[in-house]
C-alpha cells in the first residue's frame, strides 16, 4: 500500500510533457492581418488623394519660389529668398492686401449676422417649410461666373439697374468701377449674393439640434422670442459661429472670381484698386511678368497669412469653447433645480424645490396668525405661545 501511495505521489509531482505548438492557420493570420489593415486601407483613398492633389502642389510651389523661374524659360539658377523681398517690396502686393482685407470684412460680417438671422426665421413654423429652405440655397448653386457677370452689369457705372434707381429718387449715380470702396461694397454684395443661403442651411441644422426644453424654460422665465434668440439660440450654436467665421475666412482671403469678372480687363481696375491677392498672383504668372518665381512667394505669403489667422480664430475658439461650456454647465444646473431638465442617476439631487413645487406650497403663517385660521400654516416658535 505504501509504495502504490508513493507512485500515485510520484505520478502527480511528475511535470506535465510539454505541448507542441499548433501552427496557426492561414486564414486565420489573413483575418488577424485583415483587423489590423484594413482600418488603414479605408481611410487611404482620401491621403493618397490629399498627397496627390494637395500636399504634392505645396511642396514643390516651395520649390519654385526659391528658383528664377519663367513662363518661358523654365527653371533657373537658385535665389533663395530673394523672390520673397522682390514681392515684399512692391506696392502693388501691399495694396491687394488692403483690398482682400476690405472685401472680406464687407462680405463675411454681414453674411454671418444675415445666415443667422435667416436661419431663425427658417427655423419657425412655416408652411412649405422644404421650399423655402431649398429656395436659399439657388444663389450658391449658380456658377460664380454667371453671378459676377449679372452683378457686374447690375453694378455699371452708366446703364446700370442700381444707379438708374438712385438717379430716380434723385441721388447722384456712383462710380463703382472708379472709387475703391464702391467697388468693395459691389463685390462683397456678389459673395454675399452666393454665400448667404448656404451658410444658413449650416445655421439651420445647428439650430434644429439645440434641445427645445431650453426654450421651454425660458418661455416659463417670460423670456420673448428676441430674447430667447440671443439667450438661448446664439450661445448654443456657438461652435456652429465660429466654424462659418473660419471657412468664411480661408474663402475669403481666397476670393478670386468675383474681382476677375468684375469688368472686361479682369485685372483689378485700373488702378488695381479691387485687386486681390489671388489676382495680383495670377498677373505676375500669367499676365506681363510671367515669373512663377515671384508666383510662388506670392502664393506662399499668402498660405502663412491664412495659417496665422487660424492659429488666432483656434486661439479664440479655444477660449469661447471653455467659457461656453462653462455657461451650458450653470444653466443647466439652474434648469435643473427648477425641474425643468432631469438630474441624472448618481448626481445629487437639488436643495431647492421646483417652480411649480413652490407654487402649491401654503405660505408660511407669521406669528401674529390666529390660532383658528384655516389657511395658516404651522405654528411658528413663539416662547409665549410654547410657555402656555
Amino acid at each position: 500500500m505504501t509504495s502504490t501511495l508513493s507512485r500515485r505521489a510520484g505520478t502527480m509531482t511528475d511535470p506535465a510533457p510539454p505541448r507542441t505548438p499548433r501552427r496557426v492557420a492561414f486564414s486565420q493570420k489573413l483575418s488577424r492581418w485583415d483587423v489590423k489593415v484594413s482600418p488603414y486601407l479605408f481611410i487611404s483613398p482620401f491621403f493618397l488623394l490629399f498627397a496627390l492633389t494637395g500636399l504634392f502642389p505645396l511642396l514643390y510651389t516651395a520649390v519654385v519660389s526659391v528658383h528664377e523661374w519663367n513662363l518661358l524659360g523654365g527653371q533657373g539658377d537658385f535665389v533663395g529668398l530673394q523672390n520673397y523681398v522682390d514681392v515684399l517690396g512692391q506696392a502693388t502686393f501691399w495694396k491687394s492686401l488692403r483690398n482682400t482685407f476690405s472685401i472680406f470684412l464687407l462680405s463675411s460680417v454681414p453674411q454671418v449676422v444675415a445666415a443667422i438671422v435667416l436661419a431663425a426665421l427658417l427655423d419657425q413654423n412655416l408652411r412649405s417649410a422644404t421650399f423655402w429652405r431649398m429656395g436659399v440655397l439657388l444663389p450658391y448653386v449658380v456658377a460664380p461666373v454667371a453671378v459676377s457677370m449679372i452683378f457686374g452689369r447690375l453694378f455699371a457705372d452708366q446703364y446700370g439697374l442700381v444707379n438708374s434707381l438712385l438717379t430716380g429718387i434723385g441721388l447722384d449715380p456712383i462710380a463703382w468701377h472708379a472709387s475703391p470702396l464702391a467697388s468693395h461694397v459691389a463685390i462683397a454684395t456678389m459673395v454675399n449674393f452666393r454665400w448667404t443661403g448656404y451658410n444658413a442651411l449650416i445655421f439651420l441644422a445647428a439650430m434644429q439640434a439645440v434641445p427645445r426644453e431650453l426654450y421651454e424654460a425660458a418661455i416659463i422665465d417670460g423670456a420673448g422670442r428676441i430674447r430667447q434668440f440671443f439667450s438661448v439660440t446664439v450661445p448654443q450654436i456657438r461652435a456652429t459661429v465660429i466654424f462659418v467665421v473660419i471657412t468664411s475666412t480661408i474663402g475669403g482671403l481666397q476670393i478670386f472670381d468675383e474681382p476677375r469678372m468684375f469688368d472686361a480687363q479682369g485685372l483689378g481696375g485700373a488702378d488695381r484698386q479691387w485687386m486681390t491677392t489671388v489676382l495680383y498672383l495670377y498677373d505676375v504668372a500669367w499676365g506681363n511678368q510671367k515669373n512663377f518665381g515671384r508666383a510662388a512667394a506670392i502664393a506662399w505669403l499668402l498660405f502663412l497669412l491664412i495659417l496665422l489667422i487660424g492659429l488666432v480664430n483656434f486661439a479664440l475658439t479655444r477660449r469661447i469653447a471653455d467659457d461656453g461650456g462653462r455657461g451650458r454647465s450653470a444653466r443647466r444646473r439652474a434648469l435643473r433645480r427648477r425641474g425643468v431638465v432631469p438630474v441624472p442617476d448618481g448626481e445629487p439631487r437639488p436643495t431647492r424645490p421646483s417652480a411649480v413645487a413652490s407654487a402649491a406650497l401654503p405660505p408660511a403663517r407669521t406669528a401674529g396668525a390666529s390660532d383658528t385660521d384655516p389657511d395658516a400654516g404651522p405654528a411658528t416658535s413663539d416662547p409665549e405661545r410654547s410657555a402656555s
